[in-house]
Parts: structure tokens; sequence; C-alpha cells
């Protein structure tokens, strides 16, 4: 089979005059994380880095013109891939091993992953092509040759830290369950949450190695009641509160008792 070869490998949304989201559109959805780029008066944000395969910091060169400062919602590779290029780089205590020496569950060839994850992927609502990419990034790349850079976290941060960016500030919220140090961004002045694979409107995949369907509960039953505005998550399109509520009492009411 030939696949073809991309033009560019990010594609890129203006949500307002301060935040961008970038995708990878060739990565099948499990894949494709949600990158956010926040401009701020003195600094930049980048929330999670994406899988790694191409360089996100040239291919947002022109946003990226300040210092950043790279935040990794968890350690997942889909996250974490491009966090290496930046040099402040953002992680809680409990993904800080998974960030020094990242855990790879597979390549972009459905070939190279357990039969019992692919299993899991396809009973939740995830199954996997034969490959994981639709286009390849240039002539000669081996799918199979898929693997994540170290990039060791410069600042460990804590449930109700705040990281700021001058104009705006948002603040630290431990929400594991999807893995154990699992963080999201809180802006209570705009009810902006950037809450990675906390909770985003599509399968919510609990029963990973690193995952604890206890602790999905606890953060579930937070997030359920936190007056957000919009939640720009790690995967699929962003939600307002009533979706938000939908979700977590969608996830209560099967995973409790």
């Amino acid at each position: 089979m030939t696949i073809r070869i991309a033009d560019r490998w990010f594609e890129r949304k203006a949500v307002d005059e301060e935040i961008t989201l970038l995708w990878e559109p060739m990565v099948d959805p499990l894949l494709r994380c949600n990158i956010w780029h926040v401009r701020g008066r003195d600094r930049d944000l980048l929330v999670d880095t994406g899988l790694g395969i191409c360089s996100l910091r040239e291919a947002a060169r022109d946003l990226l013109q300040k210092n950043v400062i790279a935040f990794a919602t968890h350690s997942h590779m889909d996250h974490m891939g491009g966090m290496h290029e930046f040099n402040i780089r953002i992680g809680h205590p409990k993904e800080q091993h998974a960030m020094m020496d990242p855990v790879v569950f597979g390549s972009m060839s459905a070939r190279d992953y357990d039969p019992s994850f692919m299993q899991y992927m396809a009973d939740i609502g995830y199954p996997l092509k034969e490959e994981l990419v639709t286009a390849y990034p240039y002539e000669g790349y081996d799918p199979s040759s898929y693997t994540v850079q170290p990039a060791a976290p410069t600042w460990l941060v804590e449930e109700g830290d705040v990281v700021d960016l001058g104009n705006r500030a948002f603040e630290v919220l431990h929400l594991p369950g999807h893995s154990p140090g699992s963080i999201g961004l809180w802006e209570k002045s705009t009810g902006i949450l950037f809450s990675g694979d906390a909770v985003y409107d599509g399968p919510l995949l609990d029963g990973l190695e690193d995952s604890s369907i206890a602790d999905y509960l606890q953060t579930m039953e937070r997030l359920k009641s936190l007056p957000v505005r919009v939640v720009h998550a790690g995967h699929d399109p962003s939600f307002g509160r009533r979706r938000l509520r939908e979700i977590a009492e969608s996830y209560l009411q099967s995973r409790s008792g």
C-alpha cells in the first residue's frame, strides 16, 4: 500500500485572539492530541505538544516568538512527544519519572501494540487501524520507528500552583484517574479549563496500566460542579458546562457501585 507524503504535518485554528488550537490531522483520532497555544503578555503557554513525529517548534515558529512554557497535562506519548523542544517544561511529580523515561505504548503501526491493548481499545470504541497515520511526514518514514525523547520537567507543579503569563493566570488542578499525575489549568476569570485527558467528549480511558477508576470518580465529582464556560480538552471538540456535567454524570453512573 502506498501512503502519500504530507504537505504539512500540523493544522491550526484560531479560537480567539489569544488561543490557537493545533493538531496532527494525519494521525488516528486515538492519538490525535489537541495542542493549545495561549498568547500571554510576558510569556506564552503550550498545553501539550503532540506526538513529536515532526517538530512542533518549527511548524509553529510564528506563534512561538516569546518565552514558551510547555505544560504537560500528563506523560502519555500523544501529549508529550514534542516537550523536549522547549526549555521550560511543567509536569506533575507523579508524572516526572515517565517524562524522564517515556513509556511508549506502541508505534504508528498497530502491529506493534500488545493484543490485549488492541482489544481494550476496540471494546471502548477506538478500534485501531493497521497504520495509525494516513500520511507519512517524509519519504522513507518507518511507522514502527516511533519513539519519544525524554523531557524531564523543569518545573514540578501541585494542586493550586499558578502559571502566570503576565496578563493571564491559570490555576493548576490535579485531576487524577486517566493517569496518576493528570493536571489541568483553570482560569476562573474566563471560565476556561484546559483539561487534558481528565475529561473530553469521547470514550474515556480508565483501563490503562496507570489509570485508577477510584481516582477518576473523585475527579468527575469535582469537575461536574466546576463553573466552567468552556472546556478545551486533550482530544475532540471543546464543549461547555452543560456537556461537562453530562459527561461527568454519565461516567459516575457507569462506574459507581
